[in-house]
């Protein structure tokens, strides 16, 4: 992240951040200096880089205003393990319900991923060349020289003519063949390394997620691995062997100690629904004590606590919590005054307008209209939408927003879906290839005018 971030100023940040969310700009410049003060503490004097803790950020806003994707983006671009949890399932079973400390091990889990995927690409092409060595020796096995032989000039080389020269000449054009993909549809046998999966169940009194996950892997880890021959395609076979000869050359130690250590750095926790657990009634009871229960388990965990997972210790000092709620009931100030400490920075998410449904649709990468082009696109099919519909869409979505439920951007896919489904269904089979279809104004107030004007029909829509 530090070499990523070197070059990622708070402004840049935003930037990246304005090619995938409209508006919002008070919330984009808070999680940019949060993003970016991770790279100053670790850049600052030793002695002080265990002092400087992260300022946690509380989002608050409806739903569908941009709260997770700025989060997940923000994670995105500082290449940074992120997990989201919603902390209304801790408060699902019985007084506490799931282990709090799950968002842990599930941030460490990611890490775990991404420092892997990391240096399986670093070693591809050592990789890649151990599994041409398998398919060919599978295909055509070597011919070695018999030890008496002797060739004065050859240096080691087959003797011009032999039928170790010649067998060389032919796993290098079938290797030459392999690296192409001109024989991926022919079928070989290889060997393929199987691990002792072995389900655990245990019997006696409960057991925490923590001790069961350790005991599943000591039983694998003394599991023998089994090797099993297979007969599948060349294609098929250098994704197989990919897996196992990239796992030869990475070592996991080394991925697990670096893991821990991303995930302390950089880590990012979104705890969604947080207003679910703030107590609106002061010193209530029944379903109200359950909801403080989880907040004073979460507390420790968001203070800085140490967790053990199955890669080894993580510390959460330095992990960045982002906490996001709409607020409708509760109050922020409902929270416990411990665990609202702990969130600093308030960031309020402003309700979208016409006009952002209308930038929603146009500007975004991901925009929703670029993403059906794209899908019709594979099928041969031009879509394209005029800015008048793209007006009129944007209008209706507010419009309905404003009727029935506030769900904010997500209105936008509902719009989408019932204006474009006829079109989805007849292609390919009534509209072919190479056909052109543009969205106008008149078509979206033809397909979508009975969706405004029968609030009744609205009502069972998303």
């Amino acid at each position: 992240m530090a070499n990523k971030l070197d070059y990622l100023t708070p402004k840049q940040i935003v930037a990246e951040l304005d090619k995938y969310i409209i508006g919002q700009d008070d919330a984009k410049r808070n999680v940019a200096i949060a993003l970016r003060n991770r790279w100053r503490r670790m850049n600052s004097a030793p002695d002080m880089q265990r002092e400087i803790v992260p300022n946690n950020i509380l989002m608050i806003g409806a739903t569908g205003v941009g709260k997770t994707e700025i989060a997940r983006r923000l994670a995105k671009i500082a290449d940074a393990p992120f997990t989201k949890v919603e902390a209304s399932k801790f408060t699902e079973v019985g007084y506490v319900g799931r282990d709090v400390e799950s968002m842990v091990r599930d941030l460490v889990e990611q890490s775990v991923h991404l420092v892997r995927a990391a240096r399986k690409e670093a070693v591809r092409e050592r990789a890649a060349q151990a599994v041409e060595d398998v398919i060919l020796d599978a295909l055509i096995p070597p011919i070695k020289k018999p030890e008496t032989t002797y060739y004065p000039d050859s240096d080691g080389k087959a003797a011009p003519g032999s039928d170790q020269e010649l067998n060389e000449k032919t796993r290098e054009l079938f290797r030459e063949k392999i690296r192409s993909g001109e024989i991926d549809n022919r079928k070989v046998e290889i060997s393929v390394q199987q691990g002792g999966n072995a389900n655990v169940g245990m019997i006696g009194g409960p057991m925490d997620e923590m001790a069961m996950m350790n005991i599943q892997e000591m039983i694998n880890g003394m599991m023998p691995k089994k090797a099993k021959k297979r007969k599948v395609t060349i294609g098929e076979a250098k994704k197989i062997l990919l897996e196992e000869e990239s796992a030869k050359l990475i070592d996991m130690d080394e991925v697990k100690e670096e893991a821990i250590r991303k995930a302390e750095d950089t880590g990012i926790i979104f705890i969604d629904e947080i207003d679910k657990i703030a107590n609106a009634r002061k010193g209530g009871g029944g379903p109200d004590v359950s909801r403080e229960g989880v907040q004073r388990d979460l507390l420790p965990i968001v203070e800085g606590s140490t967790v053990n997972t199955k890669y080894g210790v993580i510390n959460t000092d330095h992990v960045l919590f982002i906490a996001a709620g709409a607020f409708h009931v509760a109050k922020p100030s409902d929270l416990i005054p411990e665990l609202q400490g702990r969130f600093p920075i308030r960031v309020e998410l402003q309700s979208l307008t016409k006009e952002d449904f209308y930038h929603i649709l146009k500007e975004p990468r991901n925009a929703l209209t670029k993403q059906y082009e794209a899908l019709l696109a594979a099928e041969g099919v031009e879509l394209t939408f005029q800015d008048e519909a793209l007006e009129k869409m944007a209008e209706m979505a507010f419009e309905i927003n404003a009727q029935v439920e506030n769900i904010g951007a997500r209105r936008l896919q509902t719009v989408m879906s019932h204006l474009l489904n006829e079109f989805m269904f007849d292609i390919p089979d009534v509209i072919g290839a190479n056909a052109k279809i543009v969205i106008t104004r008149q078509l979206v107030e033809e397909k979508l005018g009975s969706l405004v004007k029968n609030r009744d029909l609205s009502h069972y829509i998303l």
